[in-house]
């Protein structure tokens, strides 16, 4: 699967005292549109995995190109991923990376058990575009690839 390049995502929600929560994730897919569905996946022995599965909402931020160390810091376990991060919280109370080549809000639709992990399905109920050039990853590398890769 390390042949298969993807875009690089960190998927934010907030928990139950409205403290935001994240992590990069690369299972990311487009499912429908119409409705507007996406899709991505989380592994089960994930810390935050419990908050996640029972969101009622998530929003995906489509790394730019030059955010290689935001996808690093949200990879990164026992450290304040937001303190040391540019973000704010949109209309939405989603919480939202500055920067972010793309982002999708969205409602959870469907969860669907898949092994040793959870497929989260969201319907989006906003879209925040900056034309940009998404952070890709190939071969355990991340960078970005020139061209009209927008949102």
């Amino acid at each position: 699967m390390g042949n298969y390049p993807t875009g690089v995502t960190v998927v934010t929600t907030v928990d139950e005292n409205n403290q935001p929560i994240g992590l990069t994730v690369n299972s990311f897919a487009s499912v429908s549109i119409d409705p507007l569905l996406i899709l991505w996946s989380i592994d089960k022995r994930v810390g935050t995995y419990e908050l996640f599965a029972k969101t009622e909402k998530f929003a995906v931020n489509v790394l730019a190109g030059d955010q290689s160390d935001v996808c690093s810091l949200f990879a990164t376990k026992g450290t304040d991923r937001f303190s040391n991060c540019e973000w704010k919280l949109s209309e939405n109370k989603l919480p939202i990376i500055s920067g972010a080549a793309g982002v999708l809000e969205c409602k959870t639709f469907k969860t669907v058990e898949a092994g040793d992990h959870m497929i989260l399905i969201g319907e989006v109920i906003d879209i925040q575009s900056a034309n940009s050039d998404p952070l890709l990853y190939h071969r355990r590398k991340f960078g970005k690839i020139p061209g009209q890769f927008y949102l």
